[in-house]
């Protein structure tokens, strides 16, 4: 599991995070995958292309997994 640093803010939109982490190349991409069920927060699917994520949160997307510091 690789980790991501939020340097000091309180969080990143989910959306934004996958572009962040390359785990896709742009914007619509990520919104695309979001929509599509394809990502989860915590074991869950989320949906909410703008979900706040926050430090000690873990999201997987296409068999990666990330956990927010």
């Amino acid at each position: 599991m690789d980790n991501f640093d939020l340097n000091g803010r309180e969080f990143v939109e989910l959306c934004n995070l996958l572009k962040l982490v390359g785990w896709c190349h742009s914007g619509g991409t990520a919104k695309l995958v979001i929509a599509e069920g394809t990502v989860s927060v915590d074991g869950q699917v989320e949906l909410r292309k703008r979900c706040k994520i926050r430090s000690g949160q873990v999201v997987t997307y296409a068999g990666q997994q990330i956990l927010i510091d």
